[in-house]
């Protein structure tokens, strides 16, 4: 079954028109992408856009073939002139299926989203889903047979994507193409980066696919170290590798200090913005999780769990560091690194920079400071990818 993608870009397009913000001035050539439309073996046309006649002669193909134009979503906006010779664009009943005289099957497939996703079929038995813009699929059942091709809103909706992950429909050789690409996110390696995370990629408009092709699919790295200064996005970056996939385990070794309110507002923003199907447990006791089998793990973060570590090996006391305190906080560290090394987990921690500003005006301040570095640097080192975060902007530093 062969693919073209007429267009990969959102609705209104990209740039989308009177936009000032930095993404729409920057999206300029192979960055600008029009409203998305999907036409498959030159029979079947999904979403009618302005221009598509034009879009399909640039791509090296003709629309004059098409003997179905089916909309996935309301159109809003000036009414789109019907290229000659194109049946009216309609949209099937959810649950519904409709034969091509190409022999292509399509069913209708409900989405939470106003709109219609459609699972396509070809003669051969390939199987391609696509979802309109801001929509995941409603009603999936555990079992599901896994897609050649699935082209969805990665980007605005991630979590349609575990969605599809968790029922069997995207599978480790599901090629998840990216559609509907707005301003929300900058183009270029930025966005290769994010769509890598969640084992998904985009192409420029006017490529043409072969559903049911090998595609080698992104490597989601299984060990991944986020760092950064306060504030600087580093959390929300780390929830950003993960939100493609279901049944997370959010690892928080911070506590809940009883009283603080303020520490209390944080923890319920971070808990907020998590996908619901995440589960969350508070514990320092890294070594056994990471043992275990299960789903992803991210751990928020590093230096609370190391301030607990120094804690308990009494660390904060000089003659107690003097006096067994600092080997007992070398070896927990050792346990900790080993088990980094082996987990077969992915993984996904956070942690700060704080070397980087005023030397700290106390022995056990300038101590934490030190014994952090220590741990960033050698934990950086048991993972395929690291991350520094500046002002709310990734940084890969290895992978």
């Amino acid at each position: 079954m062969e693919l073209t993608l007429l267009g990969t870009g959102a609705p209104a397009g990209l740039p989308r028109p009177g936009c000032p913000c930095a993404v729409c001035a920057t999206a300029r050539g192979g960055e600008a992408r029009a409203a998305t439309a999907l036409l498959v073996d030159g029979a079947l046309l999904l979403d009618l856009t302005p221009g598509a006649a034009l879009a399909a002669a640039r791509a090296g193909h003709s629309l004059t073939g098409v003997r179905q134009v089916l909309l996935t979503h309301p159109h809003d906006g000036p009414a789109v002139d019907l290229p000659a010779g194109l049946p009216t664009a309609g949209r099937v009943p959810d649950g519904r299926v409709l034969t091509l005289i190409s022999g292509h099957r399509v069913r209708a497939v409900p989405v939470d989203h106003p709109g219609t996703g459609y699972e396509v079929t070809s003669p051969e038995g390939e199987r391609l889903l696509y979802l309109p813009p801001g929509a995941a699929p409603a009603g999936l059942a555990e079992g599901s047979a896994a897609y050649e091709m699935v082209v969805a809103d990665v980007v605005g909706r991630p979590d349609a994507v575990a969605r599809l992950r968790a029922a069997g429909a995207i599978g480790a050789t599901t090629d998840v193409v990216a559609a509907h690409l707005g301003h929300e996110v900058p183009g270029g390696a930025e966005l290769r980066r994010r769509l890598a995370a969640a084992g998904a990629r985009a192409v420029p408009d006017g490529t043409t696919l072969i559903v049911g092709e090998y595609h080698a699919v992104p490597d989601v790295p299984r060990r991944t170290l986020v760092t950064g200064g306060a504030r600087s996005g580093k959390s929300l970056e780390a929830e950003r590798r993960l939100e493609a996939f279901p049944d997370v385990l959010y690892v928080a070794t911070g506590g809940t200090r009883g009283g603080d309110t303020e520490w209390a507002a944080r923890v319920a923003a971070h808990r907020d913005r998590r996908p619901a199907s995440w589960q969350t447990t508070e514990t320092c006791d890294l070594v056994p999780l990471l043992a275990a089998e299960g789903p992803p793990l991210l751990i928020d973060c590093l230096s609370l769990w190391l301030t607990d570590a120094m804690d308990q090996a009494g660390a904060w006391d000089d003659d107690r560091w003097a006096n067994g305190g600092e080997r007992a906080l070398r070896k927990r560290t050792a346990e900790l690194l080993t088990a980094v090394r082996e987990t077969a987990r992915t993984l996904v921690a956070v942690t700060n920079e704080v070397g980087a500003g005023v030397v700290p005006a106390t022995p056990s301040g300038r101590r934490f400071r030190d014994e952090l570095g220590r741990l960033n640097a050698a934990f950086a080192a048991e993972c395929e990818h690291v991350l520094l975060v500046v002002a709310g902007q990734s940084l890969t530093l290895r992978g």
